[in-house]
């Protein structure tokens, strides 16, 4: 296919993907919406998502107010029979006022915000731009060109950005609002979908699974493993999905099951079986 074809917009039997919806009729593509309508913060023409910082200080009030409940409550718990950490409730309960108060809304205050900002450490943040799109997770971006991508929808919790050939440039777990999400996008020109078109193509793999190419099956094996342990957003199990993305098999999961498919084209039989998950 060239560059100045249409790329692939159906699936094997999945829906046809919405066309992209900008601010207006003359609305520029190489401009973000803003937050009016991206639900982002727009700087120098990129629109930028993540989830709201106040989480963290919210955790921080939460912990502080934790802290206080069991200083008032630390004489109580002591008298009642077989608690645990007895030891350390009598210790507490024996510091006197106001320090106890002061430092049990400190310490719970700071345990409330670490805690918050490993929360937003760990969740997926998006830049967007007309020229690219920029998906974070803890220290690690993937920088994706304008130019590699064809579409980009939500399958149930996760962000998924295709290429023109219906490959799967990264597939990320995201808690982010899907109308937020959509109108970042499409107002910089992408094609947004609501759902996977290629939804349909999925079959539940199990081991040695005849049509998968060299190689993937002892990955899949693999990340089998690290879902039953863990669960699906690990480091592990991001890995290995990256890992059988270089083969052609691109997975999603559903309660700890894995689903595969390969490209469209990539081989005669492949695209034409039925049987995908039906959750995500």
């Amino acid at each position: 296919m060239t560059r100045d074809q249409e790329p692939q917009n159906r699936g094997p039997s999945g829906p046809e993907p919405e066309r992209p919806r900008t601010a207006g009729p003359d609305a520029d593509p190489g401009k973000g919406t803003g937050t009016g309508t991206g639900g982002g913060t727009e700087r120098g023409g990129v629109t930028r998502l993540a989830q709201p910082h106040w989480i963290a200080y919210a955790l921080a009030v939460l912990g502080a107010g934790l802290a206080w409940a069991v200083t008032l409550l630390a004489d109580r718990l002591v008298e009642i029979p077989l608690i645990p950490f007895e030891r350390p409730l009598e210790l507490l309960g024996s510091v006197p006022q106001p320090w106890l108060t002061v430092g049990a809304l400190c310490a719970g205050g700071v345990v409330g915000l670490l805690g918050g900002a490993v929360i937003l450490h760990h969740e997926l943040s998006l830049s967007v731009s007309a020229e690219r799109t920029v998906l974070t997770r803890e220290d690690r971006s993937r920088d994706i060109p304008r130019e590699r991508i064809g579409l980009v929808c939500r399958d149930g919790k996760q962000l998924v950005v295709f290429g023109h050939e219906g490959e799967e440039l990264a597939r990320e777990e995201c808690d982010l609002d899907a109308g937020r999400l959509a109108a970042a996008f499409t107002s910089y020109g992408y094609r947004w979908a609501a759902e996977d078109p290629y939804r349909d193509a999925f079959r539940r793999w199990v081991p040695d699974a005849p049509g998968l190419p060299a190689g993937a099956d002892p990955l899949l094996r693999a990340r089998d493993r690290t879902l039953r342990k863990s669960g699906a957003d690990t480091a592990d199990a991001r890995e290995l999905r990256e890992e059988l993305a270089r083969l052609g098999v691109f997975v999603r999961e559903v309660d700890k099951r894995q689903f595969w498919r390969t490209a469209p084209g990539a081989g005669s039989d492949r695209g034409q079986e039925r049987g995908g998950p039906g959750g995500s």
